[in-house]
């Protein structure tokens, strides 16, 4: 029988990946094209930032780097946000239509249809 951690080391994987011209092995139990994928974007927002400033330095050009992929991450968290609040402004905008619909349909004299 495993222990916890004898389960979680069973499942999880190593996937080696290059970020910077730095290679790190990655222990995950996610699927390992999302995390090169990862890496890649990472990779690529390194390079994008090395190239528009004059630092040589990896360390700096990382943190630059998670700087700047934090801010896409809460703007889009932020547009998120205001389209569910739109969903649900139109969504309650909805359901009292829908109200006033099936009380008017309530008060509204039935027709009763008759066979001669």
């Amino acid at each position: 029988m495993l222990n916890g951690k004898e389960k979680a080391d069973a499942v999880a994987q190593s996937i080696r990946v290059e970020i910077y011209n730095q290679t790190y092995n990655i222990r995950s139990d996610g699927d390992n094209d999302y995390i090169l994928r990862l890496a890649e974007y990472v990779d690529g927002k390194m390079r994008e930032i090395s190239s528009g400033t004059l630092t040589v330095d990896s360390l700096k050009v990382a943190i630059l780097a998670a700087l700047h992929i934090a801010d896409e991450f809460h703007q889009q968290k932020n547009q998120q946000e205001q389209s569910d609040a739109q969903l649900a402004s139109r969504s309650a905008e909805c359901a009292e239509m829908l109200d006033r619909v099936l009380k008017h349909r309530e008060s509204a004299p039935q027709e009763v249809e008759t066979e001669q």
